[in-house]
């Protein structure tokens, strides 16, 4: 089949890009390489799985009539593209419009592909609010100008299923880690300080936070797994982590134990809208997905060590 992954040299994008093309499929990669973080990463990303047969094409998505530059020819469209995360360099048009309006865009788009089976929406468990341990029947209380927009975003995407346009699905996902972690998530940055001997920021309180970290091969198995069931998925909201939870402490002592030194850490004031507690209720994607991930905390990390040692 061939399939549209945006965001494709992005941390989880990558990986399901890479994954798709391994399992056969023929895969066209968006992403418009943006400065959010170094773009010699997001470089590095793309020409790896190029490697593995991805096409890339750069393109923002914020631009309309997305149907002049990607084909029309899609059977599957994994909507990964967004402005990411809680940043205090991120302004609220930021996330409405990659958000938001780019989501909006690429229904414009997807409506064009008369052969598209399902518009798989990416979401997150920011989604739920400042905690995330609940079924998806659950209102959602969003905190951040990152999970209303996500929230929105999503809509959007299902709106289309609801009135029988196309076929949609959003997964909600928790605390991804791994090889590729953006510069300015957790892992990355305890590995790179802890590597360079330079202290370690933690806002204060954020160590006794409790999430569902879940290592990125976990959630490509879960995204991919929805291929082929659309009549199942069709409109629905899918959880996808662990259920296992760690604090922030645990995931510091885990790093120092596969680096075998102690990290420095730099308590500073908390940030406004950092989730509490996630942890990913995945009862719905272990029925409709047989969804089982398997990866450690420790293992996960492992991994992610020795990634970046390797390319930095």
């Amino acid at each position: 089949m061939k399939i549209l992954v945006t965001g494709a040299a992005g941390f989880i994008g990558s990986h399901t890009a890479e994954r798709l093309s391994e399992l056969g499929h023929k895969v066209v990669g968006i992403d418009n390489f943006n400065d959010y973080y170094d773009i010699d990463l997001k470089q590095m990303n793309a020409k790896s799985i190029k490697e593995k047969g991805v096409e890339i094409i750069n393109l923002d998505l914020r631009i309309e009539n997305l149907s002049d530059a990607l084909p029309l020819d899609i059977d599957y469209i994994f909507h990964f593209a967004a402005q990411p995360g809680i940043s205090s360099t991120s302004t609220f048009e930021d996330y409405f419009t990659n958000n938001i309006l780019a989501t909006k865009n690429l229904i414009d788009y997807a409506q064009q592909c008369i052969d598209l089976k399902m518009f798989v929406n990416i979401g997150t468990s920011s989604i739920y609010g400042l905690e995330a341990t609940f079924t998806e029947s659950v209102a959602p209380k969003p905190a951040s100008f990152y999970g209303v927009t996500k929230l929105a975003a999503e809509q959007l995407v299902l709106q289309k299923s609801r009135e029988g346009i196309f076929k949609a699905c959003s997964l909600r996902l928790y605390s991804v880690i791994g090889p590729r972690e953006r510069p300015e998530k957790m892992y990355t940055k305890l590995i790179t300080c802890g590597i360079n001997d330079e202290p370690f920021t933690l806002y204060e309180g954020s160590d006794k936070h409790l999430r569902s970290f879940t290592y990125v091969g976990d959630i490509v198995d879960g995204v991919v797994s929805v291929i082929d069931k659309e009549e199942v998925v069709d409109g629905e909201v899918i959880n996808l982590g662990t259920e296992v939870e760690h604090t922030t402490q645990e995931g510091i002592e885990a790093v120092e134990k596969v680096l075998g030194k102690t990290i420095e850490i730099k308590v500073v004031e908390k940030r406004a809208g950092d989730q509490s507690r996630t942890k990913a209720n995945i009862d719905k994607a272990r029925k409709l997905l047989n969804y089982n991930p398997q990866t450690t905390l420790l293992e996960s990390v492992t991994q992610q060590v020795n990634w970046y040692k390797t390319n930095f």
